[in-house]
């Protein structure tokens, strides 16, 4: 499958048992809300997914089971964040295997790599595999920025199809489409300017309230994409306040404890992140309680 990296893209969250075991069920019943909501694609594997604590098993089962959920309606995106240029083509080749579609592919972890060295790492996992790529481009957390002078020296790799656009700053997608046209697909990577970056061009939308919010995330951006901007900021307006949990280093435990208020996931982390408590989880819990409470009936947005 080839793809079409437009439209909204779920990070989604990784479901754990009580018992810190794979919760199958439940991931299941969050991936079929996001089909229904309309979505065009799934991620595994990232911040959200809390990747860094996944066993590769663990990542196997997960792509698997998706691979087998969404049964050839939308691509499956595995998430590559790793230290080591061999570790990172063994995990390509390893998505390959195990069916998923695309790759979304951050820069070597741990390592501050320099221009020279962030480019070529990029091309040398590109080189490994036949699955289009995402660039995951986020220097406010990951510390390495992927610049425009690095993206012209990947332009030239066929397979390097994307970005996702997490610089915070929303000229960037201008900039991109200003020097390289529509080369590479910009997808927002930050909740809180997805209507903003939508606006000015960029394709599509890594969201992660998604994960509790399929059918309003979706709206926004189909009801952007069709022009009916004053119903798509009536929305995002409303979706503000549970956006901004989204840009926050607790962002795993807030949009789970968003996912289990809205039926469609649990609060359950695996350690060293641990369930909110005290004065941190009322004021979260108000957040999300108001947004449900308030939540807005949406106009028709599925044909758009």
């Amino acid at each position: 499958m080839a793809i079409n990296w437009k439209g909204v893209f779920p990070a989604v969250t990784t479901k754990f048992t009580k018992d810190d075991t794979l919760d199958l069920a439940l991931f299941t019943k969050n991936i079929e809300a996001q089909i229904a909501a309309g979505v065009n694609g799934i991620i595994l594997g990232g911040t959200l997914g809390e990747s860094s604590v996944l066993t590769n098993a663990e990542k196997e089962i997960l792509v698997k089971e998706t691979v087998k959920i969404v049964d050839g309606k939308i691509p499956v995106v595995i998430n590559i964040a790793e230290g080591s240029t061999s570790v990172a083509i063994q995990c390509a080749k390893d998505a390959e295997n195990w069916g998923a579609k695309g790759l979304m592919l951050l820069p070597p972890m741990r390592y501050k790599s320099d221009h020279r060295e962030t480019v070529q790492y990029f091309k040398d996992i590109a080189a490994s595999t036949t699955l289009p790529i995402m660039i995951y481009n986020n220097p406010v957390d990951y510390k390495i920025e992927v610049t425009i002078d690095m993206f012209s020296e990947l332009a030239s790799v066929p397979n390097i199809q994307a970005v996702k656009e997490s610089t915070r700053d929303v000229t960037n997608v201008t900039r991109m489409r200003n020097k390289f046209g529509d080369r590479f697909s910009i997808l927002c990577g930050v909740d809180t300017l997805a209507l903003e970056e939508i606006l000015v061009g960029a394709d599509g939308w890594v969201a992660g309230l998604v994960c509790a919010f399929p059918a309003e995330t979706v709206a926004v951006y189909k009801l952007a994409k069709a022009g009916k901007i004053a119903e798509a900021t009536e929305i995002y307006r409303w979706f503000m306040p549970l956006l901004e949990l989204d840009i926050h280093p607790k962002l795993v435990q807030y949009i789970k404890f968003a996912e289990a208020k809205a039926g469609i996931g649990s609060e359950t982390v695996r350690k060293p992140r641990l369930i909110l408590e005290g004065e941190e989880r009322k004021r979260i819990e108000s957040i999300i309680d108001t947004g449900l409470k308030n939540r807005p009936t949406l106009p028709e947005f599925h044909s758009l």
